[in-house]
């Protein structure tokens, strides 16, 4: 992938939700470090150094619009969205109660939705914008127990070719990372067997970076991916084979 960084590019509006920890840090971390200006929906956790933490939560619709209000007046329009929050409530379909895959969807799909939504607005009126939504290799491959969380994550898919239909003649793209088996603190705490069968089953033989979703992001919130929209990138050594 080429190095989509550089050092005279003016700094960028850019929120991450979710960038307190894990792939969604990694993401926040990348933006600063390229000299972008970043903010995030703050709930709890540490953030990383250079983030702006706003008070918001993506269940929310007047707290998604009250932290945009926020990181607009501190850092401008946001020019790049990273939607990355999102939950599990892990069960068996028989078992799933009604709440358990309603909380999933509101924090996953809706979510994504409202801060796409609220996003693009400044980004119609600019007439460029960079929308990337973080789905999952599950949700394309599927999952035992996950019923809730592959449909939230698959249901990413439609919303971002459905926006890059509606606004892709604005100069804004809408592109989705699907991660495979990520080396975070989610999937270190997985019992040593399970994490033996997961780790078979990958052709790269290894577990991803979060940097490696970084670098993606990156990528596709650049001027070298302005022609990419409405895309399904799978980062996960091979385990979904592009399904």
């Amino acid at each position: 992938m080429p190095d989509t960084s550089t050092t005279s590019a003016p700094a960028r509006s850019i929120l991450v939700t979710g960038a307190s920890r894990g792939i969604g840090r990694a993401i926040a971390e990348r933006f600063v470090a390229q000299g972008d200006r970043v903010a995030t929906l703050h709930r709890s956790g540490e953030l990383p150094a250079g983030v702006l933490g706003v008070p918001g939560d993506v269940r929310d619709t007047a707290a998604v619009d009250a932290a945009f209000t926020a990181i607009e007046a501190e850092q401008g329009p946001v020019e790049v969205v990273v939607a990355n929050a999102g939950i599990t409530r892990d069960g068996l379909l028989m078992r799933m109660s009604d709440e358990d895959f309603a909380d999933v969807l509101d924090t996953n799909l809706t979510g994504a939705f409202r801060v796409a939504r609220r996003a693009s607005t400044s980004m119609i009126r600019a007439r460029r914008g960079r929308i990337v939504l973080i789905s999952s290799v599950v949700g394309m491959y599927g999952g035992a127990g996950q019923t809730n969380y592959a449909a939230s994550k698959s249901g990413l898919i439609g919303l971002a070719r459905s926006i890059t239909r509606e606004l892709g003649g604005r100069g804004i793209t809408a592109n989705v990372v699907a991660p495979g088996f990520i080396d975070t603190a989610m999937t270190q705490d997985l019992p040593d067997d399970v994490k033996a069968r997961y780790l078979a089953a990958i052709p790269a033989g290894r577990w991803g970076r979060a940097e490696e979703i970084a670098d993606v992001v990156q990528f596709l919130a650049s001027p070298a991916a302005a022609y990419i929209s409405g895309a399904v990138i799978p980062v996960d050594g091979g385990l979904g084979m592009g399904h």
